[in-house]
């Protein structure tokens, strides 16, 4: 197929079809909200936690939330078989979520030195919980508006897209922490472009249609709940996902907290090293996707993991190489790793599970992963924690290493027997 056809589903025309402008409202919608993930997220946010004053362990915490709070999916999935009009609750749920992260940056100006941290945790909580739920609902409403046939390209080139913002947009954060007169005006900053663009996002989400929704026919909330978990080749390839996200997590979100508090590189260094791993994942979304559209969703996915753990090994570069050049290496293996990851973990979900019980389908996956992937910063921050005052090389690239052989392991020792199982049942 000639690559321009690849970008068909986003080319604006006037007699563009219904679906096809419900896919590009899709596309720009996403680029607001991309854009305050990445000004207020990653390496910035690891940033404003030290900020306040956190310590590892916090530190830890406050990265576990994200995937924690994806747990309350399971009760929006039940909640949707009596809803009528997704797109409302899209557009409450999100506007929630950015509304709340953007008012953490009031922190410093109302709350006392010493409860900085602690309400900052307790907004971040609720705001990630609405997205959590706004993901559900986006993830079945989105399902029903992308054909299946094209999803692997679509969504490869969407998140393409959305990355190029996500590069250029942590490349003018770090310079503007690193520029700014003070750390607190840098945050000022930040805090009010990430407001501007929750009101562009909240408008393109009233844009959004909203088609009808098919119900699941299962009589009861205790039937629905059981589908997921009766569907054995859904469930080992759930679990053992899970499994790899609870090492994985273990180390690669505390990634920018040990260049910054442990390795001590400038803000500079670390937004570089980052856009390099963005750079990449974007790069990379458009291959994934294109290799989807003829390759088995799960044989990818199981091509993607080693990748990801390859890039905590070789953090043990550090002993015969510099450490910048370690550091970009990383995170090419991690934006390649997890490009794929993050675009055939969701074809998954949405293109190998039943359309009616789909959201109850997401919801056990996203629970599941969920779970471990709190458990996993939690473990890392209590690491950094122990490791404190002891050997320098542990601090700096032990802990990731072995993290990451850890994974390898996993990833090469057993995920082609449940993941191939997984492919050969379905």
């Amino acid at each position: 197929m000639p690559k321009r056809q690849y970008f068909k589903p986003f080319i604006l025309r006037k007699n563009s079809s219904a679906q096809r402008k419900s896919m590009q409202i899709a596309v720009i919608e996403g680029i607001p909200a991309t854009i305050i993930a990445n000004i207020l997220g990653g390496p910035i946010l690891t940033a404003y936690l030290l900020f306040l004053h956190a310590n590892s362990q916090q530190v830890g915490f406050v990265l576990a939330i994200p995937p924690l709070a994806n747990m309350i999916q399971i009760a929006a999935a039940f909640f949707m078989q009596k809803m009528e009009n997704r797109k409302l609750w899209i557009l409450v749920t999100s506007i929630i979520h950015r509304s709340l992260w953007t008012m953490t940056g009031l922190i410093p100006f109302f709350v006392a030195d010493h409860m900085q941290v602690a309400v900052f945790i307790g907004m971040f909580l609720v705001s990630f919980i609405s997205t959590s739920i706004s993901g559900v609902i986006w993830s079945s409403l989105i399902s029903d508006l992308v054909p299946a046939q094209v999803r692997g390209r679509y969504f490869g080139i969407r998140n393409t897209i959305h990355w190029a913002f996500a590069s250029v947009t942590l490349l003018i954060g770090g310079q503007i922490l690193e520029r700014a007169a003070s750390e607190q005006t840098a945050f000022i900053i930040l805090f009010s472009i990430a407001g501007l663009s929750t009101v562009w996002n909240a408008f393109e989400l009233a844009r959004y249609p909203n088609p009808p929704f098919e119900k699941s026919q299962a009589a009861t909330g205790a039937e629905r709940l059981l589908k997921p978990l009766k569907d054995r080749s859904f469930m080992l390839a759930t679990l053992f996902i899970a499994g790899f996200i609870l090492l994985q997590n273990t180390a690669v979100p505390l990634f920018s907290f040990v260049m910054l508090d442990v390795l001590e590189i400038s803000y500079t260094q670390l937004t570089v090293v980052t856009v390099v791993q963005m750079i990449v994942m974007m790069i990379s979304y458009y291959y994934w996707g294109t290799l989807n559209s003829r390759i088995p969703t799960i044989t990818l996915l199981l091509w993607s993991l080693p990748i990801i753990a390859l890039s905590c090994v070789i953090w043990i570069g550090m002993e015969i190489i510099p450490v910048i050049v370690v550091l970009v290496l990383v995170h090419i293996l991690l934006g390649v790793g997890q490009g794929g990851y993050n675009l055939l973990a969701f074809n998954f979900m949405i293109g190998e599970t039943p359309k009616a019980d789909r959201p109850m389908y997401i919801a056990m996956f996203s629970a599941f992963t969920g779970l471990t992937g709190f458990i996993g910063p939690m473990i890392g921050g209590a690491l950094y924690e122990w490791s404190e005052g002891g050997s320098m090389w542990i601090q700096s690239y032990g802990i990731s290493f072995f993290t990451g052989a850890a994974m390898l392991i996993v990833a090469v020792g057993i995920g082609p027997f449940i993941l191939g199982r997984n492919k050969r049942r379905r």
